[in-house]
């Protein structure tokens, strides 16, 4: 049969196509440049092992970012030493994983396979709606999740207390109890400027 299979027939059975061979004159039909144009970086060899985030010798985009100094201090978060993290876990999942009457705690989301370990701190999210009536113990809270936790008839537990910012170049004002001595402090200078006058007009008169 024509179509038997010997080594005069044999084909791959996905066609092959060779690679380009560059560099080997003018006749190959990649001659004098070789498909890589005239000149410029790109016509280098290793060209192509440029690092991420290269933008061709301009100033990079992380280098013309304005940046708060110095990575330790406080104010330049998430830079350096003070940088925090937390693992947020939203109100669904604990609907999905957790029945009613349960003790959530760090440890039991890891027991449920919702976090990976104990070692960051979990802060409860608000997204999705909770049924279910839950003691929840957790790093921080959300405002909306502990709302949400509070009118299922769930309690809240938070290990960490917020931080309360200070309100920076307020003045603080004078208390209530010192305004009416200073207004009659006032009161007096004003009958004595008041009193010159009336023994004039008398002097007049008489």
């Amino acid at each position: 049969m024509a179509d038997d299979l010997n080594l005069s027939t044999l084909k791959p059975a996905q066609s092959r196509k060779d690679r380009k061979r560059v560099g080997r004159g003018l006749g190959s039909g990649k001659g004098r440049y070789s498909g890589r144009g005239i000149k410029g970086q790109k016509s280098r060899a290793g060209s192509k092992k440029m690092a991420a985030g290269f933008e061709g010798g301009q100033m990079p985009i992380d280098m013309r970012m304005p940046k708060l100094r110095g990575n330790t201090s406080a104010d330049a978060m998430p830079i350096g030493p003070f940088r925090t993290y937390s693992q947020p876990v939203n109100l669904r999942d604990l609907e999905r994983v957790f029945e009613a009457g349960d003790a959530v705690t760090v440890e039991a989301l890891v027991e449920k396979g919702l976090l990976k370990n104990t070692k960051t701190d979990v802060k409860i999210l608000g997204t999705g709606e909770l049924s279910k009536k839950l003691s929840v113990t957790a790093h921080s809270f959300s405002a909306s999740a502990r709302e949400k936790i509070e009118a299922a008839g769930g309690s809240v537990t938070a290990l960490k207390e917020p931080k309360v910012k200070k309100k920076k170049g307020s003045k603080p004002k004078p208390a209530a109890d010192e305004a009416p001595e200073a207004e009659a402090a006032v009161e007096p200078e004003a009958e004595a400027v008041e009193a010159p006058a009336e023994t004039e007009i008398e002097t007049e008169e008489s």
